[in-house]
């Protein structure tokens, strides 16, 4: 009705009667502020309480307002309060607890979080099944399903009996073997799952379904989808749209049009994932008219995110389709300005990646000027996407110009200077190529292995063999690691220009120094000699 908390907070306090009321009121009022999502009320009232009052709310409360804290707040800012609540004296109950480990595996503090629940062992209070789920869960996202599984096993042992495993603890596990790409054992969970009587829901099936297309088994992600709809469970929007991103990934657009008829057919709403989904998975396989009217149909129904997503997408797509594209290029800018909104540099940014990586540096730069006009400030992807186009484009001069504009405003980094090292050198500007190298190595945070293996290219392409082994103790002593791609530059150039006891003195040197060796390269280079030794070698190889 319009009273403030505290307001109502003396209200109550005045009509309080020690011997026919009930505190349980002003446990009330505190679930009340914190619910309406702004956890200062609540913490005005317990403070109020304490202080002007000498009145103390339950644990009970206390736990509330933390729970919404913890949700609407950082983890820093949930302990401070917690930790002002226990020096008040109050005794942590088991929900108290929960919330302690909850906070810390959404820190990834898994072995304090393990700490907190020795300490409530300790402590005669008993954990619930939500508090091994958060323990497991926690464990399970940082990969170590080990501990996961040893905690699931012994949740019996551990709560004398009481607590068995739910629906979420298998969750859990088979989510955690999913993302490692484990799916056999994370089928095994699921059937020991069944076994204890506990039927997989939608969530288990979500779960192995994306496990499978993220390996790329995209016919095992369709059977368990059948499996589900024999199971009477309807796939939700998190299944259709996991499906039909792979299905358009593959270029699957048929088997995808007919799950999109399913979703609809089932009245299973689309979201703003499927719409995004859509509407890539459309442009880039081509289908950019069927993904503009798509777009067109959002926007008539109000539907299209507000993030501008879509449109970029559509912009990116429509640049890569060729130079007849400027057309439908405008017709969705004005989409954009017409619903009141104007391009900002994420799509400026799109534009001008597609055009560069189209090597159409014109349309890049006048898509960089019209940005300016509009008073939007260049990012420094931005940046490194015109000064890399210009670079392969045999434009260095006016790279050198964009990048001498980034100096100004503080944007240079070592993705900029690269591309500029590399147009320097496909423009045969070698002295310039030398000098930018010497200023970058003068800076140690503005050279990389990247940098290194573009000198190596160098050098192996218009000098020695020789010196380009000492370009690599140059990266070591300056200590940049030589990786894969060094490896292949160096080995594939010996193989050409040396004798094979030179080349395997190279690569011997190689892997001591840490690298792991490019599989194709190290195949052109000593294939055929394995293939031949290897009838006289009873183990071992070059590899070895």
């Amino acid at each position: 009705m319009g009273y403030s908390h505290l307001e109502v907070l003396e209200g109550l306090w005045d009509s309080y009667d020690d011997d026919i009321s009930s505190p349980d009121v002003f446990d009330s009022l505190i679930r009340v502020c914190s619910s309406l999502d702004d956890t200062s009320y609540a913490y005005e009232v317990i403070i109020n309480l304490k202080i002007e009052k000498g009145f103390r709310v339950s644990v009970h409360a206390w736990n509330n307002f933390l729970n919404h804290v913890l949700k609407s707040d950082s983890v820093d800012g949930f302990f401070r309060k917690y930790e002002e609540m226990i020096s008040y004296g109050y005794v942590e109950n088991v929900y108290t607890f929960n919330l302690v480990l909850y906070a810390l595996c959404k820190d990834m503090r898994l072995y304090e979080a393990i700490g907190v629940f020795y300490r409530m062992l300790k402590g005669g209070i008993y954990p619930n099944v939500v508090t091994f789920n958060m323990i497991i869960d926690g464990a399970c996202k940082m990969g170590d399903l080990d501990l996961g599984l040893k905690l699931f096993r012994k949740m019996g042992m551990m709560s004398i009996g009481f607590i068995r495993p739910n629906s979420v603890t298998f969750n859990s596990l088979i989510n955690g073997y999913c993302k490692l790409g484990d799916m056999k054992t994370a089928e095994i969970i699921r059937d020991e799952m069944t076994k204890m009587g506990i039927e997989p829901n939608v969530r288990t099936y979500a779960t192995l379904v994306d496990g499978y297309l993220r390996k790329g088994c995209i016919e095992e992600a369709i059977r368990l989808c059948s499996h589900m709809v024999d199971k009477d469970l309807v796939p939700n929007v998190v299944v259709y749209n996991s499906i039909i991103h792979s299905l358009y990934s593959k270029g699957d657009t048929i088997m995808a049009s007919v799950f999109l008829s399913y979703m609809i057919k089932t009245n299973i709403p689309f979201d703003k994932f499927t719409d995004s989904i859509l509407v890539k998975g459309l442009s880039r396989n081509g289908f950019l008219k069927e993904a503009l009217d798509y777009h067109k149909w959002l926007v008539s129904k109000n539907l299209e995110s507000k993030d501008g997503f879509l449109e970029n997408t559509l912009i990116y797509y429509l640049v890569r389709s060729g130079k007849d594209s400027k057309p439908m290029i405008k017709e969705v800018l004005d989409e954009i300005s017409d619903r009141g909104f104007t391009p900002d540099i994420v799509t400026y940014g799109t534009m001008i990646d597609a055009f560069c990586k189209q090597e159409r540096m014109l349309d890049a730069v006048c898509a960089y000027e019209d940005m300016i006009k509009m008073g939007k400030k260049p990012n420094l992807m931005i940046y490194n996407s015109i000064v890399n186009g210009l670079s392969k484009n045999l434009s260095v001069d006016l790279a050198k110009i964009m990048m001498d504009e980034m100096k100004k405003v503080g944007l240079v980094d070592v993705v900029s200077l690269n591309s500029l090292l590399n147009g320097y050198f496909a423009n045969s500007k070698v002295n310039e190529a030398l000098n930018l190298f010497l200023q970058m190595q003068e800076d140690g945070r503005l050279v990389n292995v990247v940098s290194y293996n573009i000198i190596l290219k160098f050098v192996c392409k218009f000098g020695s063999i020789q010196e380009a082994k000492e370009v690599i103790e140059m990266m070591v002593a300056r200590g940049v690691s030589p990786d894969s791609v060094s490896y292949s530059i160096l080995v594939g150039n010996a193989f050409r220009k040396c004798s094979l006891e030179e080349v395997i003195g190279l690569h011997d040197d190689m892997v001591i120094k840490g690298v792991i060796p490019d599989d194709q390269t190290y195949d052109s280079a000593f294939g055929s000699v394995v293939c031949e030794e290897s009838r006289d070698l009873s183990s071992g190889s070059i590899r070895d």
